[in-house]
């Protein structure tokens, strides 16, 4: 069965730092294109980075852009999302999720079949 379990989402104070972690059981990552979501009270969800594979290509969205770093480690069926920086208006669930790798640039606006729970991540004094 596949599945995707999200972890290390918290409550950390403006300016502060948070690594989440994608692990996936039942399927190998290195063959799909990964990506993260997330999605604020009230407010629609939306995209915040993706990683292909197998060429390791990133792509983020503006709003993170330079504070965001996604990551993968194959050996581990891992991804990473490393946050600093963080804005209150980074609070939301973070979802990762999954599509059979395309074989070119991930793109946030691509169709994810696979989807974690998700984790929560609180930026608040």
């Amino acid at each position: 069965q596949l599945q995707l379990v999200e972890s290390g989402g918290g409550l950390v104070q403006p300016g502060g730092s948070l690594r989440l972690s994608c692990a996936a059981s039942g399927f190998t990552l290195n063959y799909y294109d990964i990506a993260w979501f997330r999605q604020a009270p009230g407010k629609e969800r939306e995209g915040v980075a993706c990683i292909s594979n197998p060429s390791g290509g990133t792509y983020y969205a503006d709003s993170v852009k330079g504070r965001f770093t996604v990551s993968r480690d194959n050996a581990k069926n891992t991804v990473f999302l490393q946050m600093s920086s963080l804005k209150p208006e980074d609070t939301g669930v973070y979802y990762c999720a999954a599509s059979s790798r395309r074989w070119r640039q991930c793109s946030l606006t691509d169709r994810y079949a696979y989807q974690g729970q998700g984790t929560q991540v609180t930026v608040s004094s």
